[in-house]
């Protein structure tokens, strides 16, 4: 029996249902960052299924979080 080294969970969001767990930003401001992500620092919180944008939650926190210790 193999065992699978337990990693912690994320949660992949489509762009257009963010806004129904978190208030910022709102779904403009989120293509704004999906079209900018090579320049912006968030490029690692996006992932691509097909044409589907998925948010990785903990990433996009932990690039915010980035961003703030870099200002």
């Amino acid at each position: 029996m193999t065992t699978i080294a337990a990693q912690p969970s994320t949660r992949f969001i489509p762009v257009p249902e963010w806004n129904k767990h978190h208030a910022w930003p709102p779904q403009g401001g989120l293509r704004h960052l999906i079209f900018h992500e090579k320049t912006n620092g968030f490029k690692s919180a996006f992932k691509r299924v097909g044409r589907r944008v998925l948010i990785d939650e903990r990433e996009f926190l932990a690039c915010i979080e980035r961003q703030n210790q870099g200002a």
